[in-house]
């Protein structure tokens, strides 16, 4: 559909493509430390400009190609489907004033997630939808956005849209870049035929979806079995999942004495302080006390043959570990948790990943 505007609009014009590396990005999209980068891939780039380039913080939106193979690959290239490039654009935006969290609100207002071949009219995997993660933080929250997505039950065929890596981005050809603006009527006649606003109608009207909405709650959830499966190692997977308990002493955090944080290694909501650490011989790490109580949940355990208190996470449900009244003072709280439960985030890696609010915890008066 769109090849033929192209020819009927007489734009062959070819125009340079640039490859943009992640040092020249950071240079000039990163320029003082404040603007970041989000990827999104939503069939055709003409519609996913607008929706982003008018949101208060968002700086540029450019049209381009990632995914594929190709290096420097042109329009036709992508769009013949033979270099498994996706139809993508670039926003650069302000963090101060936006949230990846509402860029990423935008985005599953304005696609198809379900389409597994394509987005409306335009058919192929160059037309898929695709989000392109550049941190860590970007990809959890991502991946907290889809199931929140999910269970909001607005959709009824499975969300298919990946979250994968922010490959290298390829800017399209001049002629792409705001074509909405440049080509009013043509944009407005293609969108039309396209399918795209009588879908987003049916699907929205009337409905409310926000990723970062009571965010306490929504942005640490538990992934499905079958991913679990993939991700977590075997003990891993035995402790959280089936209640299981690892070797005492012979596990990673048992020593550990590093300044940080312990999240949950199933959801990463935060659980324990190294502040809050002490060695309490049993060979498993030992807590006072926890960093979040909202995200502790006891029950009492009536297993082998006694009743102890058995400690998992809100979110996650992640079975931890027990807690016992033998601790020392203030407390008397011994909280002793699994290493397999864990994931251990230093001080210095805390803004990295996402926790920076627990960074004047370390910090020295």
């Amino acid at each position: 559909m769109k090849k033929i505007l192209l020819i009927l609009a007489g734009l062959l014009v070819v125009g340079g493509l640039t490859m943009i590396s992640a040092d020249a990005e950071k240079k000039s999209v990163n320029s003082g430390g404040k603007l970041e980068k989000a990827t999104f891939a939503g069939g055709c780039f003409w519609c996913m400009e607008p929706p982003f380039e008018k949101l208060p913080g968002v700086k540029e939106v450019i049209s381009g190609y990632a995914g594929g193979r190709k290096v420097n690959p042109t329009y036709e290239e992508v769009s013949s489907g033979s270099t498994g490039h996706l139809e993508s654009v670039e926003v650069v935006y302000d963090p101060a004033v936006i949230s990846y969290d509402k860029l990423l609100d935008v985005f599953w207002k304005n696609v198809d997630p379900t389409d597994p071949g394509g987005s409306f009219v335009d058919r192929g995997g160059q037309y898929r939808s695709a989000i392109f993660y550049h941190s860590e933080v970007q990809k959890k929250t991502a991946e907290a956005s889809k199931q929140n997505l999910a269970a909001s039950g607005i959709f009824q065929k499975p969300n298919v849209t990946e979250i994968i890596p922010a490959p290298v981005f390829y800017k399209a050809e001049d002629y792409h870049q705001d074509y909405y603006k440049k080509n009013p009527i043509r944009y407005k006649l293609y969108r039309f035929n396209s399918g795209r606003d009588q879908f987003l109608e049916k699907t929205w009207s009337g409905r409310t979806f926000e990723t970062n909405a009571a965010a306490g709650e929504r942005r640490y959830m538990k992934p499905s079995r079958e991913e679990l499966k993939k991700r977590l190692t075997p003990m891993q997977y035995k402790v959280t999942q089936e209640d299981g308990t690892e070797p005492a002493f012979n596990n990673e955090y048992a020593d550990n004495k590093k300044e940080g944080i312990y999240v949950d290694i199933v959801s990463g909501e935060p659980l324990f302080s190294s502040l809050d650490k002490y060695d309490s011989g049993t060979g498993w790490p030992s807590f006072t006390k926890p960093l979040e109580p909202a995200n502790i949940v006891e029950k009492q355990d009536r297993s082998w043959f006694a009743t102890r208190t058995e400690v998992r996470s809100k979110h996650g449900d992640s079975h931890l570990g027990h807690v016992f009244d033998d601790g020392p003072k203030p407390t008397g709280k011994r909280f002793c948790m699994n290493s397999a439960a864990l994931r251990f985030i230093p001080k210095e890696a805390l803004e990295k990943e996402g926790y920076g609010e627990y960074k004047k915890l370390f910090e020295k008066k």
